[in-house]
């Protein structure tokens, strides 16, 4: 029987093993290998035969089932040479194709006809050449074509024409030449056939797109007819009287001809002049509707060498792979504005979604700047938002973050909430747990000597777990603020801290103790000019009621004893003697305390949590010791 129960469970094991090989897109994995063996890429690419493709490769996206590659997205990672042929177009449910910002040279792939399934193809700004030959309709779903800054030659394809889904194509800056194809297609909304050596008379489809669209190249739009004027007059009549008729009348048909012409072209003029005036008005609604990062937004190839040549930096683990160019293109949301930048969500062309945070003055070099980076973007920690990549030129220093859907603690405490209910009790303790975990493990970093320097609602960031993420790390060392601080910063701020530079670990557990108590209140920091902690403590000081509470907290039962437990550590990390604060790891035990119902003293702290009877406790505060913070009535 054990025989049989040993054999049983190995056919399990097998049977998963087996599975897991099923599910790995075996296949697609030895095209993307055989490419990389094959092709002179500059930038390190963690493509690991022995890690899970669909998981860890950078640039790879598989189906929700892993069992095929849809996504490949490789741009300015330094590809040189041409394609080999027989790799990419292997991954036959390829959807999107991403190779832009690289030096690809050579044909245009005439194997990418075996990708039946692509609906996005970004070839833009590297150095293919010669004509486009492919037959473009074995694309029947491509909804985007871009191949501009290329050396491509040749005409126009016609085929492009039987694209029936496509929305943007881009040819521009290429050396394609001859007419333009009569691209009939009504779903195109975006074109650019501009800086070519294009000739002829732009089609009548194609008559609704801008002027810009076609610059650069000598064609036309058709002109007005205009009949022309007979080279022979009517023959004279012999009489005088007869004569004298006929010249006035061809006088007075010539000036009612003029009249005419003058009063079409005129109306032409008023026609162009509204159609020009109505796109100008539209482009201005759509900019102000979709705020781009206005202020570094180059127009054209204008920006300087240094920027020319300066790279994103990507840290090791993330999968994000896109350049400058990429950021200028996309279109991007402000998030919110803040001592030291602005923070913008900002939406790729291939659907990446990031958190940029564009750095006002800067008061440190390159070289320090990219010490601090190298320092907040090595930390691991899941509460700990990563930095994945930073931008360093003389004009323009830029962080990029993971983007946080359920977005920060701030909004959900203090943001409009019309379809989301009140922040529970649960939810609040998690995520002081997760932002505690995370300020230790920081605290715990570069020796014990790392510091946050900025920790506030709007700095932490909420999880798919619903745990609080600490983001920002080390801003306050090399960013001077933009302006004084402003009232929700002061709130945090520690009674000895003078200048947010010279920040401490123990400064850090004020502003986190200033943290406990809004969750707590539900208040501001600073509201109406009260400080949160000052008026905390005055409440507490002259008898403690449940009025100190968040109203949306009262209606839970049985969770009175942690709330005191949790208004205890946050009066005690806001002590004012910096000496008498926790240390953040015991605030971590202490909060993990208070979750598993045991808000009793902490044998290893020196920061003792004496466990209360109810709400009918008082609670002393400002007190030297908090060792006694619940006395009975």
């Amino acid at each position: 029987m054990g025989s049989f129960g040993f054999s049983f469970i190995s056919i399990i094991l097998l049977g998963f093993c087996l599975v897991h090989v099923y599910c790995e897109p075996w296949h697609d994995k030895q095209a993307l290998l055989d490419f990389l063996r094959n092709t002179s890429i500059s930038r390190s690419l963690n493509w690991d035969p022995n890690i899970p493709l669909c998981t860890n490769w950078t640039g790879v996206t598989c189906n929700d089932h892993q069992t095929r590659v849809i996504a490949l997205r490789l741009p300015g990672v330094g590809i040189r040479g041409s394609i080999p042929p027989n790799t990419l177009s292997r991954l036959s449910a390829l959807q999107t194709l991403s190779l832009r910002n690289n030096g690809i040279s050579g044909v245009f792939p005439s194997d990418f006809s075996k990708l039946g399934n692509l609906t996005s193809l970004y070839l833009h700004y590297n150095m293919f050449s010669g004509p486009l030959t492919l037959d473009f309709s074995v694309w029947p779903n491509l909804v985007v074509l871009d191949l501009s800054n290329n050396n491509f030659n040749g005409s126009i394809p016609s085929s492009l024409a039987n694209l029936t889904h496509i929305t943007v194509l881009d040819l521009s800056n290429n050396s394609l030449s001859g007419q333009i194809p009569d691209l009939g297609i009504p779903s195109l909304r975006s074109l650019n056939l501009s800086h070519n050596h294009l000739t002829g008379v732009i089609p009548n489809s194609l008559l609704r797109f801008p002027s810009s669209s076609f610059a650069g190249n000598n064609v036309s739009s058709k002109a007005v007819f205009i009949p022309p004027i007979p080279s022979s007059l009517p023959p004279d009549n012999p009489s005088h009287k007869g004569k004298k008729l006929s010249q006035t009348a061809l006088l007075g048909i010539i000036i009612g001809g003029s009249v005419v012409l003058f009063v079409m072209i005129a109306l032409c003029m008023i026609i162009l002049y509204s159609n020009k005036k109505r796109n100008e008005q539209n482009s201005d609604k759509e900019a102000q509707s979709k705020e781009k990062f206005s202020g570094f937004k180059k127009r054209g190839l204008t920006e300087s060498r240094e920027e020319k040549n300066a790279r994103i930096t990507f840290f090791e683990g993330s999968k994000m792979a896109f350049n400058l160019e990429d950021l200028l293109r996309s279109s991007a949301v402000v998030l919110g504005k803040g001592m030291f930048g602005t923070t913008y969500k900002a939406s790729l062309e291939d659907s990446t979604i990031v958190v940029v945070k564009r750095l006002k003055e800067v008061s440190v070099g390159r070289r320090d700047f990219e010490q601090q980076m190298d320092i907040a973007g090595n930390i691991k920690h899941e509460n700990v938002a990563a930095l994945r990549a930073y931008y360093y030129s003389k004009d323009e220093k830029l962080m990029v973050y993971d983007y946080f859907s359920k977005g920060s603690l701030s909004t959900m405490l203090h943001g409009k909430r019309e379809n989301q209910s009140p922040l529970g009790w649960e939810d609040r303790l998690t995520i002081a747990i997760g932002a505690a975990r995370g300020v230790a493990h920081i605290h715990s970093q570069n020796g014990a000597k790392l510091v946050h320097g900025n920790i506030k609602s709007t700095n932490i960031l909420i999880n798919s777990q619903n745990y609080g993420c600490i983001s920002d790390l080390g801003l306050a060392t090399i960013v001077t603020p933009m302006a004084p601080p402003i009232q929700r910063v002061i709130g945090y701020r520690a009674p000895e801290l003078t200048d947010s530079r010279k920040a401490t670990q123990a400064s850090d557990v004020y502003s986190f103790g200033v943290l406990l108590l809004e969750l707590l209140t539900g208040k501001m920091p600073l509201g109406e000019g009260v400080p949160l902690v000052k008026w905390v403590n005055s409440v507490v000081r002259e008898e403690w009621t449940a009025e100190v509470f968040a109203v949306e907290l009262l209606r839970y039962p049985n969770i009175e004893e942690e709330m005191v437990a949790m208004l205890q550590l946050g009066i005690s990390c806001t002590e004012r003697v910096s000496e008498k604060r926790p240390k953040m790891c015991e605030v971590v035990r202490m909060l993990e305390d208070i979750r598993r119902g045991n808000s009793g003293t902490c044998p290893s702290s020196e920061v003792s949590t004496p466990t209360p009877t109810g709400l009918s406790h008082r609670v002393e505060a400002g007190s030297s010791s908090t060792s006694n913070y619940l006395t009975p009535q």
